[in-house]
């Protein structure tokens, strides 16, 4: 399993779990989405978590399919309650993905959207990401979030002092350079954007080649 740790906690039913930081961060993410998602299609969200994101996001951008994900078996029954409290016909069931798995069969999807995975998951994690992205259709989009470093430099003080408390609970977590990404990227993918974003984050939007 890529994650241990979650800031999640319990509201309404005993599987549905809400993560503070989605009401901070989930408009300025839409009005990225907005710009550079196809109109029409699939959209795989990567490392769904709560679910919260996906009913979000699903709400706002139909007719757009979202298509959530992810590895732990608690964060999907906390998106299926929040699927079934939402009734968003063009939100589907949750899928079990394991991204670092070499073998995962990965769905069909005309764009993938990975939000804080990246920082609390091994590095061999975000390979998978780009390994698996790479079915996706040639200039169809790979939007990630979340804090990064810029040719090896925290962009905040608070940053620096998250990404130790990070590698103090999994020394194989933390948080990434963009080089770095490009590195895993590799031929598959080019940097289209990096759009700065509330409490020091970015958004990257990468373009499969």
């Amino acid at each position: 399993m890529w994650a241990t740790w979650s800031p999640w906690r319990f509201y309404g039913t005993p599987r549905m779990r809400h993560a503070p930081a989605t009401l901070r961060n989930r408009d300025p993410i839409l009005a990225v989405l907005r710009r550079v998602l196809p109109k029409a299609g699939t959209v795989l969200e990567i490392a769904s978590g709560t679910g919260e994101h996906a009913v979000y996001f699903s709400g706002a951008l139909s007719p757009l399919q979202w298509q959530p994900s992810d590895l732990s078996e608690e964060a999907l029954a906390s998106i299926r309650a929040h699927r079934d409290e939402a009734g968003h016909s063009n939100l589907l069931a949750p899928i079990l993905l394991d991204v670092s798995a070499r073998d995962a069969t990965w769905p069909a999807a005309d764009a993938i959207v990975c939000i804080n995975m990246i920082h609390i998951s091994p590095l061999e994690t975000s390979a998978g990401l780009f390994r698996g992205g790479a079915t996706l259709p040639p200039g169809a989009p790979l939007i990630t979030y979340g804090p990064y470093r810029v040719d090896g430099q925290h962009t905040a003080e608070s940053n620096a002092r998250f990404d130790e408390s990070l590698r103090a609970r999994n020394p194989a977590w933390g948080i990434r350079d963009v080089g770095e990404l490009r590195a895993l990227a590799g031929a598959a993918f080019e940097l289209e954007e990096k759009v700065a974003m509330p409490a020091n984050n970015f958004t990257l939007l990468w373009r499969r080649r």
